[in-house]
């Protein structure tokens, strides 16, 4: 049978997104790139906040187009819609064949080959169920040198802005031997990034028996190859350990770069956030980051307009943006829901208020960033190519350049156009620089 997958969302969808291809191509099921000619269609859904879910409502509609102008007999729904919506999905969604919850993606095969009568039915597990998935697990990825490996599933925070906990259940490690099976799995088919993702990284392994930590994941992964860069997302203030600082310094291709999402600077906001640490905290974290790895690029996101927010609150969080200078920021507007434990706070922000308030927080931080980037004038880096969009032009990205949410790369090889090969690296001197890209030529 010939199907079509759309994936939406975060890289975690992403990883969920590819393995149940892969099980389907196990299966002898093809993946078409063309919805008009797929029989089945899957849509992998994120409704992590309002925009995320209105993308999902309006990808399924226009997939279940195809049930009229194509071959498309069925429309499979999975991921965090389903999940967080739960059996309003199906009667708002009559076009909708089947539906799978976050916990029920290892079920695509039997959802696809499923007997008409199971129509509109929702498969909603427990999300605290833990998907089985070992090193051995098929996953079809797009092609490319970089992958992500999902280390971990589900959180055991309370965040009051955040649904993850209900849609994907308390924390659940893999062991550390299936990670590291998958990652040498991936080298081998020509990875030469692999980015680990998880809801907190930086907790990974508390609640394994025997524990372990993202310290000891690192340095099992950074001793299979010395030539292939380690990266992690998605962490968090209060779980950053010393070790994984003094680890990450001490390994060439460990990348220098620490994804820590703050949420806010101002300490009452942070409390109603149920973040439980404080602007002082924030700051002596980012000294010892930059203390024990001297060459760190630290990342953050923000949200703005969060209920009580209010004008002095937010020149503090943009005062604080402005002395911390961090390399990478990345703002959202408060995204509010009833099933959100911030729901009902008093004083909320308008949203007209919050996107100016993060309109005026990028525009700060697009002056940071142009000043942190023309450090780096003059200077030769390692750069991963990752794509050739026109004759001698390559697009590829520094060990500070997080894919999908940093700026790129631009190589301009001229004469040197058959030294630089997409999938590998190549030293670039650069040239030029950009608010948020480099632009450089090879050596």
């Amino acid at each position: 049978m010939q199907l079509h997958l759309i994936n939406l969302g975060c890289a975690r969808n992403q990883v969920d997104s590819e393995i149940m291809a892969g099980r389907l191509a196990a299966a002898g099921h093809e993946i078409v790139d063309d919805p008009a000619r797929a029989a089945t269609i899957i849509v992998n859904t994120c409704c992590f906040v309002e925009d995320a879910a209105d993308e999902s409502i309006d990808t399924i509609l226009a997939a279940a187009a195809y049930k009229k102008s194509g071959r498309c007999r069925r429309l499979i729904v999975t991921g965090c819609l389903p999940e967080r919506y739960r059996e309003a999905s199906a009667d708002a969604l009559p076009e909708v064949d089947l539906f799978l919850g976050t916990g029920a993606y290892d079920r695509i095969l039997a959802a696809v080959e499923a007997t008409p009568a199971l129509r509109g039915n929702c498969l909603l597990p427990d999300p605290d169920r833990i998907v089985p998935q070992g090193a051995d697990t098929p996953r079809t990825r797009a092609s490319g040198p970089m992958a992500y490996i999902k280390i971990a599933e589900g959180c055991d925070r309370h965040c009051t802005f955040c649904i993850i906990p209900q849609l994907r259940g308390r924390q659940k490690s893999r062991p550390l031997g299936d990670i590291v099976g998958e990652a040498r799995g991936l080298i081998a088919q020509g990875a030469r990034e692999l980015v680990l993702v998880a809801q907190e990284t930086t907790r990974y392994g508390y609640d394994l028996a025997p524990p372990v930590d993202l310290g000891e994941l690192l340095r099992a992964l950074s001793d299979l190859a010395d030539d292939v860069w380690i990266r992690f997302l998605y962490g968090h203030p209060q779980s950053l350990s010393d070790d994984v600082l003094n680890t990450v310094a001490a390994r060439s291709n460990l990348c220098s770069y620490f994804d820590i999402p703050i949420q806010h600077s101002v300490d009452r906001i942070l409390r109603q956030m149920g973040r439980h640490y404080t602007a002082a905290d924030i700051t002596a974290m980012m000294a010892r980051i930059r203390r024990l790895v001297p060459d760190a690029v630290i990342r953050t996101t923000l949200i703005v307009g969060f209920p009580g927010e209010t004008e002095q609150d937010f020149d503090q969080l943009l005062q604080f943006v402005r002395n911390a200078r961090f390399d990478h920021l990345g703002v959202f507007s408060y995204s509010d829901a009833d099933d959100l434990k911030s729901h009902g706070l008093p004083h909320p922000v308008v949203p007209e208020m919050a996107l100016k308030r993060r309109d005026r927080l990028m525009e700060a931080q697009r002056t940071l960033s142009d000043a942190a980037l023309s450090r780096f004038l003059d200077r030769e880096l390692p750069v991963l190519v990752e794509e050739a969009p026109e004759p001698g032009v390559f697009l590829g990205r520094t060990a500070f350049q997080a894919p999908e949410v940093d700026g790129l790369t631009y190589i301009n090889a001229g004469e040197m156009n058959a030294s630089v090969e997409i999938g590998h690296f190549v030293r670039v001197r650069i040239t030029d620089t950009m608010a948020y890209d480099l632009v450089g030529t090879p050596v």
